[in-house]
């Protein structure tokens, strides 16, 4: 990264002609983009920043930098406790690829920690999640702001068996039972309900916890209008539970413990009925994506080991499928 070139822009966008940067390091975790622990010295004093930047292959479903910056700033006056979204550069003259630069929020999020160190106070913590997430689930379309989402779908359900038909026919590698999990939720889908914003990877290790406290919701590049079940399903889904299985929501907490959180702040019930088929379609879209991750470090484009080894657990949710579709 071209610190120089940063620093020079940084300077620009505070209209503070001595900052200088002090620390640039990549951070762990971003499976998909990268985040850059930025410490600056400004006039008013030091600022430590995070800069979040494209990799260098990216999913085709993951949404720009700039879409994601809007989505924070949308959160943040939604309640929804999250970076805040500072700086904003599409100029790719810069670092070679656009930016933004959000505060840096303290807490844990690697889920295996969070999975560990929540449980003497899960449900606390879910619950508090759980209202996190109907928050989110409060921005509805039409939004001005948001207008880079597109028309929300007809049918979130179906649109979601579709997208997930279209990656696969896309990979070209033979998934028969991914392939008899969507054909078992087409023919059980539910009917369509009114759409919210969802963020679509609302689960452990995409959210920051502080104790019992949640300091951040994080990752926001697969939002998009659909079906506030989809959210629930995700978190609550056995693949995020690392190993903490018996603690249904995320591996931290109890399942109803989390409803509830989200009950209190949303004002409607969860309908139920629906969670079998939203967790079912969890393990499916976390499969078709393990499966491209995998594709990524493959095409040379991005040789990762973590990439490479996301792949290996295609197999593990194969067998979720599997059984969940049998019990659907």
């Amino acid at each position: 990264m071209d610190e120089a070139a940063l620093c020079g822009w940084l300077r620009r966008a505070t209209g503070d002609e001595a900052l200088r940067i002090t620390a640039l390091t990549r951070l762990s975790g971003g499976a998909i983009q990268q985040n850059w622990a930025l410490d600056v010295e400004t006039a008013e004093g030091a600022r430590r920043w995070v800069l979040r930047t494209d990799a260098p292959a990216v999913l085709a479903v993951s949404l720009p930098r700039a879409a994601e910056f809007a989505l924070l700033r949308a959160a943040r006056e939604a309640g929804v406790t999250v970076a805040e979204p500072i700086f904003l550069c599409e100029d790719m003259g810069v670092i070679g690829r656009p930016f933004f630069v959000m505060g840096r929020v303290e807490g844990i999020a690697a889920a295996h920690r969070v999975v560990k160190q929540a449980a003497p106070h899960g449900d606390e913590v879910v619950a508090a999640l759980g209202r996190e997430l109907a928050r989110i689930h409060r921005i509805r379309p039409p939004r001005a702001d948001l207008t880079f989402l597109g028309d929300p779908p007809a049918d979130a359900a179906r649109a979601m068996i579709a997208a997930m038909r279209a990656r696969l026919d896309e990979a070209g590698t033979p998934r028969p039972v991914l392939e008899w999990g969507l054909r078992a939720l087409e023919r059980t889908a539910p009917p369509p309900v009114a759409p919210v914003l969802c963020h679509h990877d609302f689960r452990t290790g995409n959210v920051m916890i502080d104790g019992a406290r949640v300091a951040a919701v994080l990752d926001w590049e697969f939002a998009a209008w659909g079906d506030p079940h989809a959210d629930l399903g995700w978190f609550c889904a056995k693949c995020w539970r690392f190993g903490a299985h018996a603690r249904e929501a995320g591996g931290i907490g109890a399942r109803e413990a989390f409803y509830a959180g989200y009950e209190s702040e949303a004002g409607t019930r969860i309908d139920r009925a629906r969670m079998p088929w939203w967790e079912l379609m969890a393990t499916i879209r976390w499969a078709v994506i393990a499966a491209d991750q995998a594709a990524r470090h493959l095409s040379g484009q991005e040789r990762s080991l973590e990439l490479a080894l996301t792949g290996h657990i295609v197999p593990e949710l194969e067998l979720d499928v599997l059984a969940m579709t049998e019990a659907l």
